[in-house]
This record gives C-alpha cells, sequence and structure tokens, in this order.
C-alpha cells in the first residue's frame, strides 16, 4: 500500500495539499493503518512521518476503546470529537478531532483526520473579529433594533443601503427611515420575531433609498438574547438576491412560455400571447410584427429587400404597461417600413438579436426621420431596446421589439438570452401556424372546387344548402354534397362524410362525389349504389395500406366514409334511400311534423362485404327532406339525441324561405363553431300534375308502332308542343320497334311534360341497348344513333321488373309545368 506525507502537494490533492504547520492531518485506511503525516501531525503528536506510517492508527489512542464506544464509522461520512492520544514522550494530549470519510482519485477509501495544533481555546480577540466581521460585511446588510424596534447598530452594508449613518437612524423605527409600504410589513415580522421567538422570512423587491437601482431582498427577523434569556432586541439581516431573482423570473416567464405560446394555430393569437408573457416581467412594451411579404398565403419562403432598401412589417400583436399600449405608432394589422440601419431591420438581416439603449448614433439615425416615433421615444422616456429576429427552420419570419422606459434598468445581456428563448419559441409556434394557415386554405380551396358550385336545374325539388368547414384547430374534413338530376324527372340527393381532415380526407371525397355522380349516371338503385362505392372505399384503404407498408408515399390514416343517397321521383311522389352508416334523414311533413325517416343503418363505407338495403317510401307534396352530417348534431358538451331533438325543432319553425330555414337550423343546433365540418341539404318536394304525364300499353306486335306514335302526337297537341311532335315520332317509333324487336312484354310507352319532353319505353328484358356503327348495306342499326342526334340526351335504366329506355329532348312551352 501506497504511503505518503500528507503535505506533498504532488500526492495528495484537495484542502489539504497546502502545507500548514498549525493543522495536524493524518490520513487512515479502511484496515486502520496510518497512510499519511502531515508536520503538523508531527508537532501535535511528535512521530515523524517515518516513524509512524503503516503501523496502526489505535496505537496513538492513550485509551483503548471499547466496542461500545465505537461510533458506526461505515456509515457516517464525517465523525467528530474528543479524543486522548499517547504523544511520542508519553503524555496524554487531547485533541478535536474532525474525521471526513472520502474517496481519493486512486478510488480506495480512507479516512482524512484534522485537528487544530494550537488547541480549541478561543483567543482574547475573537469577540473584536466578529464584530468587525459584522459590521464590515460587505454583502449582508445587518442591523439591530431594540424591543420598541428602533436602530441601534447597522454594519457598512446595511449603512450604505440606507443612505444613512448610525447617529442618523438610531432611535428611529424603519418605517421613519424608508417611505415604504414594504417598511411596515417588516416591522410587523420584527413585532411577531419579538413575541414568539421564532424566525421570520420575506422576499422585497425595491430600490433603497442607498441604491441606483432596485434589488431584490430576502430578509431575516430573529430575536436577541443575552445567555440569561433576557430578549434584548431583533435582527434584522437583509442578504441581496437580484441575480437569483431575475434568474428565477427568467425561469418563471420561460415555464409560462411553454404553457402559453404555441396552444392554438393561430398566428395573431401566438403572437400576442408572446407579448402578454414578456411585460411587464420584461419589458415595458413590446411588439410583435412579420415580414409583410408573409401575406401572400403561396408565399413560404418570404423574399427579402434588397440591403439599403426599407423592410416592410405587419404589426401583429404589442403590449404595454399602460393601458391602450400609448407607446405605439402602428395598430395591429397596419403595414409600416422601417430604414435600412434600423434595429428590426438590423436584427432580420442579421439573424441575431440586438440591444440598443437609446442614447447610441443608432437609434437617433433611425427616429430622426420619424417624429411621431421620436415623440413616443421623448414623452415616454424609452432608454433600452431590443429587437429579437423571429426565425424558425432556416427562415426568419420577423421581428420582436422590447423596450423599457418605466423599469429603470436598461436591458442586459442576460435579458437578451431570455428574450430570445421566448422569441423562438414564439417563432417556431408562428411558423407552424403559418404553415398549418397555407395547407388548410389549400384544403378548402381544392373541397370548395370539388363542391357543387351551383345546384344544377331540376325540377323535382326546391334545394337549399349550407357547408361550414371546421374550426382552425380540426382542420378541413370531408363532408360534401350533392344534388343530381336523374332520368325519368327524378332527383338524386346525397350527402356524405370522409373520415378525417385535411387535403388528404377534400382528395377523397372528390374521389368519392365523382363515383356517385358516374354510378347515379347509370341509374343504379340506392342500394347497389353505395355497394359500389363500398368497393371503392376498399380499394383507396387497400392502396393507403400498401404505401404504409412499403414506405412508397405519405399516408395520413385510415379511409373510410358515411353516405346517404336518396331518389326522389316526382311522378310517384315517392322516395327510395339506402345510407351507410350514416345519420338518419328528418321528413317534415306540411303541417310541420318533423320525424326521422326509419332506415337500416347499413355498414360504413370500407368495411366490405356486408349489405346495403333500400326503402322506399311515398312522400307528400311539400314535405321537406334534410340530409346532414354528424358535425351538425355531434358535439362534446351534448348527446346527439340533444342534437338531433334541436335540429327537428328548428326544422319544425316557419321560415321565409329555405335558405332562410337553413340559417335558423344553423344558429339553433349549432350555437357554438363546430369542431368538425358541417353540409346541411333541405329539399322541399313538388309532384307533377297528372295532366302531365301519360302512359300506354303497347301490343308486342309491329302493328302497335303506328299506334304508339298517334297516342304521343295526340298527347303533344294537347300539351300544345306540337313543334317537338316530329322528333317525338321518330323517337316513338325506334324505341318502341326496339322493345317489340329485342325485349319481352309487358310494353309501356311513358311521356313527361317536365321542364323538357321526357319519352320512356319500358320492357321486362334485362338487355341493355346499344349503339352501333352501321355498314353502308345494313338494314338497321341506325336508330338509337338517330335518337341520340335528336335529342338533348338518352339513356337506360333498370327497374323491378327489366329496364326503361329514356330520351329528353328540350322543348319551349307554352306554359310552364304545373309542378309545384
Amino acid at each position: 500500500m501506497e504511503r505518503h506525507v500528507v503535505d506533498d502537494p504532488g500526492v495528495i490533492s484537495g484542502p489539504d495539499a497546502v502545507p500548514d504547520a498549525l493543522t495536524a492531518r493524518a490520513t487512515v485506511d479502511e484496515h486502520g493503518t496510518v497512510t499519511g503525516w502531515s508536520e503538523g501531525a508531527e508537532r501535535l503528536l511528535g512521530y515523524a512521518a517515518t516513524q509512524i506510517l503503516g503501523r496502526p492508527a489505535a496505537s496513538l489512542l492513550a485509551d483503548a476503546p471499547t466496542a461500545s464506544d465505537l461510533p458506526p464509522f461505515p456509515e457516517l461520512p464525517r465523525w467528530h470529537g474528543t479524543l486522548a492520544l499517547r504523544h511520542r514522550d508519553g503524555h496524554r494530549v487531547k485533541a478535536r478531532v474532525v474525521a471526513h470519510r472520502r474517496t481519493p482519485d486512486t478510488g480506495v477509501r480512507d479516512w482524512l483526520l484534522v485537528s487544530a495544533v494550537t488547541g480549541s481555546q478561543p483567543y482574547p480577540d475573537d469577540d473584536a473579529l466578529l464584530r468587525q466581521g459584522f459590521l464590515l460585511s460587505p454583502f449582508c446588510a445587518t442591523s439591530v433594533h431594540d424591543t420598541d424596534l428602533r436602530f441601534r447598530r447597522s454594519n457598512r452594508s446595511a449603512l450604505g443601503v440606507l443612505g444613512l449613518s448610525d447617529d442618523d437612524m438610531r432611535g428611529l423605527r424603519l418605517s421613519d427611515v424608508l417611505d415604504d409600504p414594504m417598511a411596515g410589513e417588516v416591522e410587523r415580522l420584527m413585532r411577531r420575531a419579538l413575541e414568539t421567538g421564532e424566525p421570520q422570512y420575506m422576499e422585497n423587491h425595491a430600490r433603497a433609498p442607498g441604491e441606483t437601482r432596485e434589488h431584490a431582498w430576502a430578509v431575516h427577523l430573529y430575536r436577541l438574547e443575552d445567555p440569561d434569556g433576557r430578549v434584548l432586541g431583533v435582527a434584522s439581516t437583509g442578504h441581496d438576491m437580484t441575480e437569483q431573482y431575475w434568474a428565477r423570473t427568467r425561469l418563471q416567464l420561460i415555464a409560462e412560455a411553454g404553457k402559453r405560446i404555441g396552444s392554438t394555430l393561430d398566428v395573431t393569437r401566438t403572437a400576442q400571447d408572446l407579448a402578454d408573457v414578456a411585460v411587464p416581467d420584461l419589458a415595458d412594451f413590446i411588439s410583435v410584427d412579420l415580414l409583410a411579404s408573409l401575406d401572400d398565403p403561396h408565399e413560404e419562403f418570404p423574399a427579402m429587400p434588397a440591403a439599403g432598401s426599407p423592410l416592410a412589417l405587419r404589426r401583429i400583436a404589442h403590449r404595454s404597461v399602460y393601458p391602450g399600449n400609448p407607446e405605439a405608432v402602428v395598430v395591429p394589422g397596419e403595414v409600416d417600413e422601417y430604414p435600412d440601419g434600423s434595429p428590426p431591420v438590423e436584427s432580420i438581416r442579421s439573424g441575431h438579436a440586438v440591444l440598443r439603449q437609446v442614447s447610441e448614433p443608432a437609434i437617433a439615425s433611425w427616429v430622426v426621420q420619424d417624429p411621431l416615433r421620436r415623440s413616443r421615444i421623448r414623452d415616454f422616456g424609452v432608454h433600452s431596446v431590443m429587437a429579437v429576429p423571429l426565425s424558425a427552420r432556416g427562415t426568419t419570419l420577423g421581428v420582436a421589439v422590447f423596450i423599457r422606459h418605466r423599469h429603470p434598468d436598461p436591458f442586459q445581456q442576460d435579458d437578451l438570452v431570455l428574450a430570445e428563448e421566448l422569441a423562438a419559441r414564439a417563432a417556431i409556434s408562428i411558423d407552424n401556424a403559418l404553415r398549418y394557415t397555407r395547407e388548410r386554405a389549400t384544403a378548402v380551396t381544392l373541397q370548395r372546387s370539388l363542391l357543387p358550385q351551383r345546384l344544377p336545374e331540376q325540377a323535382a325539388v326546391e334545394v337549399a344548402y349550407r357547408y361550414l368547414p371546421a374550426g382552425a384547430r380540426a382542420g378541413v374534413g370531408g363532408d360534401w354534397f350533392d344534388v343530381i338530376p336523374l332520368s325519368g324527372a327524378r332527383v338524386a340527393l346525397v350527402v356524405g362524410d370522409v373520415v378525417g381532415h385535411g387535403i388528404h380526407a377534400s382528395a377523397t371525397m372528390g374521389r368519392l362525389r365523382t363515383a356517385v355522380r358516374t354510378l347515379a349516371d347509370i341509374d343504379l338503385p340506392p342500394d347497389e349504389l353505395l355497394t359500389h362505392l363500398d368497393d371503392l372505399v376498399g380499394r383507396l384503404a387497400t392502396e393507403e395500406d400498401t404505401e404504409r407498408a412499403t414506405g412508397s408515399g405519405e399516408t395520413t390514416g385510415d379511409v373510410g366514409a358515411t353516405c346517404l343517397y336518396a331518389v326522389y321521383d316526382p311522378v310517384s311522389r315517392r322516395c327510395t334511400l339506402a345510407r351507410a352508416g350514416h345519420p338518419l334523414p328528418v321528413v317534415v311533413s306540411p303541417d310541420g311534423t318533423a320525424e326521422l325517416l326509419d332506415l337500416p343503418a347499413g355498414p360504413p363505407l370500407g368495411l366490405g362485404g356486408l349489405p346495403f338495403e333500400s326503402v322506399e317510401t311515398e312522400v307528400q307534396e311539400g314535405s321537406l327532406l334534410a340530409l346532414y352530417t354528424d358535425g351538425l348534431v355531434e358535439s362534446r358538451a351534448d348527446d346527439i339525441d340533444v342534437g338531433l331533438s334541436r335540429l327537428r325543432l328548428a326544422l319544425s319553425a316557419p321560415a321565409a324561405s329555405l335558405d332562410a330555414l337553413c340559417d335558423t337550423v344553423l344558429e339553433a343546433v349549432l350555437p357554438q363553431r363546430s369542431a368538425d365540418d358541417v353540409a346541411l341539404l333541405i329539399a322541399r318536394t313538388r309532384a307533377l300534375d297528372a295532366d302531365r304525364v301519360a302512359a300506354w300499353d303497347v301490343d308486342p306486335t309491329p302493328s302497335a308502332v303506328a299506334e304508339a306514335r298517334k297516342n304521343a302526337v295526340g298527347q303533344l297537341a294537347t300539351w300544345g308542343l306540337c313543334d317537338a311532335a316530329f322528333i317525338t315520332e321518330l323517337v316513338v317509333s325506334e324505341l318502341v320497334t326496339n322493345a317489340i324487336r329485342h325485349a319481352k312484354p309487358p310494353i309501356e310507352l311513358r311521356l313527361i311534360h317536365d321542364t323538357s319532353l321526357i319519352c320512356e319505353v319500358s320492357d321486362a328484358s334485362n338487355t341493355a341497348p346499344h349503339m352501333r356503327r352501321a355498314r353502308t348495306y345494313d338494314e338497321g342499326g341506325r336508330g338509337l344513333l338517330l335518337v341520340a342526334q335528336l335529342t338533348q340526351r338518352w339513356g337506360t335504366r333498370p327497374t323491378p321488373t327489366g329496364k326503361t329506355i329514356w330520351a329528353e329532348q328540350s322543348i319551349d312551352p307554352l306554359e310552364p309545368p304545373s309542378a309545384v
């Protein structure tokens, strides 16, 4: 084991590395062997290092200790007490010993024992030394007061803080010396300390008469007694903790900023949160400005004007210690130009924070050409300015300017570091808000472009609608609606809701709306249409899963949707509906009774393999059909039944128009901004008079074609549509002939006089006709081509018993159709 002289600085590090013959030092390992010995130890016990190193430490004890006398050394970090030691010459030495258990750099634990060679008896000058230490302390402002709380003596630090001498203050109370409410609180705590004997503590922040700036003080108050317990008075000690106070304030500001800044995706709110956090603890006034070029929602990286050019900044928020922000020269929302060289521009161009005193030439040259700003600086006594850039992800977005005028202390470097921390937090949140705003604007634009720009002309229903995008926090969703004219004067009403929010949901909504229109164009029944739509959503979900598994594209969650599809026929006054996990529609009868239409729920789109079921119901003329998305009736605050009850009540109320009814419904059902998109479609049903529809059974013989033409022409004459007779004859002849030749009976011819003239031929065959190109010498094959050329549009639709072929031609009626 290595043994050494303790005083050797090359061997021992720490406090015992400095030779000191007045302190006896020795080290003992965990086995009780002396491993170190100092010159002071030799003076105390007479042994030289060479004589004691390696010997048991117990050999130095005058009396062998019993086991019960030994403290639990392995558990102690330090021990102190009086030991009876044996001097080399044999006499006993009583020594006060302090033993430290330690682990030196060698990693081997041992004990360091120290004792004063001079003994522990006080010196005659100790009291004078203590008194001078108290009186001359430059850091702790201490005063002693009698039992009447009157000054008796103060040390140098207290005299400097109070700005008076002992003779000036003796016999006065603190409230006599300081004209501050804080003095009364200190005296109250002094009385409590005198009465209870319990030390009192308080903190305050004030500018003392002998100081040029405010200080934070930690004040301790305690009762003074003589050795007999007689109360002599009370002492007060004030520790200047200004640096700790400001450090704690800065930490509190940073913590507050972490909780408040960035809690929303709103640029203005985020900027105002920064201003609210900074004032009044850091600054007396703050302004938050963003580059005016950010006003362009498509400008992701704002352009920076060339050096020497002024910079246009838009005021987003500001805050002052005074109500009304009187220091401001720009109101929020306005744009102001800042000249090159001004602190805001210097900060933005350099990308670094700038700290300036108003007396500096840079400030003077800035405001010399701005009389209003110069007058505000003069009137409010602005003396210190910090300009901190708002930078995020390598892009500078704007600047925050911090100003002091009421606070007497100028900004320091620590203040600049704190301002940079606050600005960095705000900049990230503002950049997130700007990015979200751009993305949301893109999503809203996309969504609105995919929704109907105007409703198509049709006479089956009168329609009004409302669409409200979700609030900023939720993002744009995938709700949609549509009104689709169908053959036979019918109309399809559609409302759907795609799962999720954002551009992905809007794009999926566009694909589904297009698919619904395509499927509606081939006149599929509602249940079959939803089945095809379910297959499409399933394929989209599979594509999404593939992209997620391969990492080949951006994925945004599951694909799913709900949908309600309804087809209304004004001729039969019947409505066929089917839904895929969508809320039930509301039917309001002409007498104002509003009821939920009971439909089979059907699974949401995308589950696959589950059937959908259609329901056909008769609807009275003048009834209302209300289709909507769940955002209208669902909320976190209320159950969906509450929303449905409000909806039914609102729909039952009289309204001047359907548009007014839409507004009434939204106001009644949505008292607050919805967290989800809201689509509302209200349709008032119309009906065609029986005299506007004519139908004939057709014999499945060739001779029946002439009879069918005759009946059609006669009906046109009754309707005053003789100008359409020639084309109608050709259409009737071709469609009836095809049905007789290629289809199965029964065959029916029907004419509908709506906003157009519709000719329909129904049969019992499921085979759909198609146009073909006839060769030069073919006797047939040109009929449907003629129909397509002569009419506005034509097509076929399936029926429960077969199919219907229809053709529609424009007319100029002498009187409007009687559909109401």
